[in-house]
């Protein structure tokens, strides 16, 4: 009798073993198949991401007006006019070295740019987006080191320009450079800068990321210029657009 006790009380523990798995199994199919907030809901999210450049229309990435409420200093309202689209291509030869040494880990499947001006046409700011190659972790990886070391707010990591003849811009160069922002997406394969300087081609001596130039009482000539809220303004106002586009094209949730 407690042998065959034994037999039966381990034959109802495996059992209970087997009904187990089977239904973190199932749980786990349903997470797969729903895209419930599970790994393929993230790849559905990169895949989208990585199609924007040729999926969604210029006018949707980098619309023709963008206004930022309260993105001004004091929290005045700006408004920032799209003058100038560069051609999408590669990123070779887009970045200062030491920049595209720090971004060639994600590696670079297309570059889209665009140029903006504000109301008054006293600054002009440079908006990119670099669609990168790498995956979830690579873009992690790559975030967690522009975090961590600071390399958003290093001089000598400020984008470039596009300098568009003929437009107010035109004089755009590295050495007009005054304040700039970068942004690595961890949720996208993506890399949201902007760059922005004085529309009449004065060079500066003294660039500053927009953190600093954006804070409260700094006195800097970008600081003292609105430059710093340029730069953020137009990076924060992209990133959302292009949240809200890979929103839409994989059909989640808002």
């Amino acid at each position: 009798m407690p042998a065959r006790r034994t037999v039966s009380r381990r034959a109802a523990i495996a059992g209970c073993l087997v009904l187990g798995v089977g239904l973190l199994g199932g749980a786990a199919a349903g997470s797969w198949l729903g895209g419930g907030g599970g790994a393929p809901a993230t790849q559905q999210a990169y895949h989208a991401g990585r199609e924007l450049w040729h999926s969604e229309p210029v006018d949707t990435l980098f619309p023709r007006k963008v206004r930022g409420l309260g993105a001004g200093p004091g929290g005045a309202d700006r408004t920032w006019t799209r003058i100038a689209v560069a051609p999408d291509g590669a990123c070779k030869n887009a970045f200062d070295p030491l920049l595209a040494k720090a971004l060639s880990p994600a590696g670079c499947e297309r570059l889209l740019r665009a140029t903006y001006a504000d109301a008054t046409t006293t600054s002009v700011t440079t908006v990119g987006i670099v669609v990168t190659r790498t995956d979830e972790a690579g873009m992690r990886a790559l975030r967690e080191r522009f975090t961590g070391e600071g390399l958003g707010e290093r001089r000598d990591l400020m984008p470039r320009t596009y300098a568009a003849k003929g437009t107010a811009a035109a004089d755009f160069g590295d050495a007009q450079r005054a304040s700039w922002e970068i942004r690595v997406m961890p949720d996208a394969p993506i890399v949201v800068y902007a760059v922005t300087g004085f529309a009449d081609g004065r060079e500066v001596a003294d660039p500053r990321p927009a953190r600093e130039a954006a804070k409260a009482g700094a006195t800097s000539a970008p600081a003292q210029a609105g430059l710093g809220h340029d730069a953020h303004g137009l990076a924060d106002r992209t990133e959302r657009t292009l949240r809200k586009a890979t929103t839409q094209a994989t059909g989640s949730p808002s």
